[in-house]
């Protein structure tokens, strides 16, 4: 069963750079949305190499406390590795409850503005093959397809695209970053297509029942 429910953006969610002070929210996420989690030590050790690394968190508004100092709590994070001037988007995850509220959007365009920053003029990423959403998502932000990794994904042997973005210091990039930064200001959901079941996905909200067969 795919997810038909519309859903509002997450207007108030402001993406900062991941700290050791983020990760129980980062790891809680980590447990619900991969069936291979990566280990708090892992995460320490990509926080500790900043010279070709970077790391973001969304955190969003959570409890009853007034601005200026409400509570907030890590509803997805996404990271960055440079590697001889390409970029290699490491991981973009949501909070199951936060799909489609243009989550990853923003964490997108804070990752790849991060590569801009540390000299990239390229990004690439893998998918999964049958990940429409999040193609479509990438899609938006330039990333094409050009090659598959046959079984990339152990626990299920399903291929990877592997996509890639091209001229990231160009204007043309630029404005691209613009728009969407724009379009996270409007009204409505993500720009990825509705969520396919996953089994081990847990608390997507209007994915009520797994797919027959």
């Amino acid at each position: 069963m795919v997810a038909s429910l519309s859903r509002p953006a997450l207007t108030d969610a402001v993406v900062v750079p991941m700290r050791r002070r983020h990760l129980r929210g980062v790891l809680a996420i980590e447990h619900v949305v991969y069936p291979r989690p990566w280990s708090p030590a892992l995460f320490v050790t990509e926080l500790g190499q900043r010279r070709d690394r970077r790391y973001v968190v969304a955190l969003a508004a959570h409890g009853a406390r007034p601005p200026p100092w409400p509570r907030r709590l890590v509803v997805g994070y996404a990271g960055v590795l440079m590697q001889v001037g390409e970029a290699h988007v490491t991981t973009v995850a949501v909070h199951p409850r936060h799909h489609r509220r243009k989550v990853a959007s923003r964490l997108l365009v804070a990752v790849l503005a991060e590569a801009r920053a540390l000299g990239a003029e390229a990004a690439t990423l893998e998918v999964r093959v049958n990940n429409r959403g999040a193609q479509r998502l990438y899609g938006g932000f330039g990333f094409v397809p050009v090659g598959i990794r046959p079984g990339y994904y152990a626990e299920t042997g399903e291929d990877a695209l592997i996509m890639w973005a091209h001229g990231l210091q160009s204007e043309d990039f630029a404005a691209r970053l613009r728009a969407q930064r724009a379009r996270l200001e409007a009204p409505g959901g993500s720009s990825g297509a509705p969520d396919l079941h996953v089994p081990w996905v847990q608390g997507r909200v209007g994915l009520d029942a797994a797919p027959e067969g």
